[in-house]
């Protein structure tokens, strides 16, 4: 995908002519990825802990439980 091509917004209001299929987050329809409730980053549940918090299970990734320790 080329970042630096310029788009014009058409007269029927579409900027697009035909955009890329899919989603950056293709692995967690499947429980790949889960998103952090502190940073939100999308990481593997591999990557982290859930914790409760008001009485639901919330995903913490690694990187922010080491922040919280130190």
């Amino acid at each position: 995908m080329n970042h630096d091509q310029v788009t014009h917004i058409a007269s029927d209001g579409l900027r697009y002519i035909s955009k890329e299929g899919g989603s950056p987050f293709q692995d967690s329809a499947s429980g790949g990825t889960i998103s952090c409730y502190k940073c939100g980053k999308h990481k593997p549940r591999s990557l982290g802990l859930f914790k409760y918090m008001l009485g639901q299970r919330m995903f913490k990734c690694a990187e922010c439980l080491g922040k919280m320790s130190k």
